[in-house]
């Protein structure tokens, strides 16, 4: 039986993983984020000026969304190499690629200076944007998932998970810096380029520190046991052996019903995210009459909530099992979407912050232990592709079109209540899914399972941890 036996690596080295993989998450997304800000709040008018002002919110949440309709993609090229090279040379790829598209949107000619090229190059950008990150997520947890101590892999796997506050605190800080000193011409005008220039320094600390750790253990241990088995059929068999399948064709094999309740797990998780942290800005501004500056310092400060729940969900998760965690969250959220737009539709700060912060640690009981829990469902030659497909994929359905779902339905019946229903929807789907999957925290990452290329080592019925 596959039990939580891996031993734990010193507490140093552990540190630094730790530390890399969630300064490299962060920068992705505060690159990610950072778009989907500017996109709520200056991109239609830049980009799209000949729509009224409700299309233009709309094609400008359309270039938002393209981002994660590269993010399978993504998913599938890097866990492909991923799950063949190793977790770190693609970590290093996917950091490049996404810090070199933002940096190219703060050097980009507007609407006004080039005309329709301006919304198609953007739109290519993004598409950069989004492969990259298909490729990050998955690489930067298993990075600290195959490094971790197993009896505490939901703690120390939940912070690269704490990138994504850190990347919207960030985002939103700094774009909240610059809308309170600068005027909303000075800013529409050139401050709008600031923060996405300001990505190529972040790149720059984020390579330095990526390139400085080591590759994942668990992968060395599984990638010389896939070698010695390939050795021994060669030998068998004469110089013909058997061609190792691929990734993707093994993760389907093996584990589809994994994939199906990854995707299933990320509906209310995706979706609930966007809505309070990209749609909340325009519904704020232009439902509630609030001012932009008063939603993003409301965003800024209930990221910092987040980045501070979600470890504290992944230790509980070490705790009590990623299941419950996960359905206390997705169950949560969806309760709390009534009270989250009448608190807003009230117009004062104090109830729109009550409002994103207990969504957003809400959220946190799903996203914490997500990392450990989409780790532990895959075998190691293909745990990168597998928990990579099952989390962009389901992007596109989920996050992908929510702020467009929820600015149509806001434009269509002038009521926050399709919304709500719309976001409770996705978690009910969440609920059914982790609700179905077995629980994974006494799995052993090191433990090989199924090869790329093999039937699995350990039968499902042996091992009640496989889903």
């Amino acid at each position: 039986m596959a039990s939580a036996t891996t031993a734990p690596p010193p507490p140093g080295n552990l540190k630094r993983i730790v530390a890399a993989s969630l300064i490299g998450t962060t920068i992705e997304w505060y690159d990610f984020f950072l778009y989907g800000s500017a996109a709520a709040l200056v991109f239609n008018k830049l980009f799209f000026p000949d729509s009224d002002p409700v299309v233009g919110t709309l094609l400008s949440f359309l270039t938002y969304a393209v981002g994660f309709a590269a993010r399978p993609l993504g998913a599938l090229v890097f866990g492909h190499y991923g799950d063949r090279l190793g977790r770190k040379k693609l970590l290093v790829l996917s950091l490049l690629m996404m810090g070199g598209a933002t940096f190219a949107i703060g050097l980009l000619p507007t609407h006004a200076t080039i005309g329709s090229a301006a919304p198609v190059l953007l739109t290519v950008l993004r598409l950069v944007q989004g492969f990259a990150l298909g490729g990050e997520w998955g690489g930067a947890v298993l990075l600290v998932s195959e490094h971790g101590d197993a009896r505490r892999r939901g703690f120390w796997a939940s912070w690269p998970q704490t990138g994504a506050p850190a990347g919207q605190l960030l985002a939103t800080g700094v774009l909240s810096v610059l809308t309170a000193v600068l005027s909303d011409s000075a800013f529409g005008s050139w401050g709008w380029r600031i923060p996405f220039l300001l990505s190529g320094v972040l790149v720059i600390v984020g390579l330095w520190i990526r390139l400085s750790v080591d590759e994942s253990p668990v992968f060395k241990q599984a990638l010389a046991h896939a070698e010695a088995r390939k050795a021994a059929r060669a030998t068998a068999a004469g110089a013909g052996g058997d061609v190792e399948k691929l990734p993707l064709v093994s993760v389907l094999r093996h584990h589809w019903r994994d994939v199906l309740v990854a995707m299933g797990a990320r509906m209310a998780e995706n979706i609930s995210y966007y809505v309070i942290t990209a749609f909340i800005l325009v519904y704020a501004t232009t439902s509630a009459g609030l001012s932009k500056q008063t939603a993003l310092n409301a965003v800024l400060i209930a990221s910092a909530v987040h980045f501070a729940a979600i470890p504290a969900w992944g230790a509980l998760s070490d705790r009590i099992g990623r299941r419950p965690v996960y359905l206390l969250g997705a169950a949560g959220v969806g309760l709390w979407m009534f009270p989250f737009f009448w608190l807003i539709d009230t117009g004062g700060f104090g109830n729109l912050l009550l409002a994103v912060t207990v969504g957003l640690v809400l959220h946190g009981a799903m996203y914490a232990p997500q990392a450990a829990f989409f780790s532990e469902m895959f075998a190691t030659r293909m745990r990168y592709s597998g928990a990579s497909i099952g989390a962009q994929f389901a992007s596109v359905a989920a996050g992908a079109p929510a702020p467009l779902i929820a600015t149509a339905l806001l434009d269509a019946y002038d009521d926050s209540t399709p919304i709500a229903l719309y976001v409770i929807a996705a978690a009910v789907l969440t609920l059914i899914a982790v609700g179905v999957a077995k629980e994974t925290r006494h799995r052993d990452l090191a433990d090989v399972g199924p090869s790329a290329d093999a039937e699995p080592a350990v039968s499902r019925a042996a091992d009640p941890h496989i889903v």
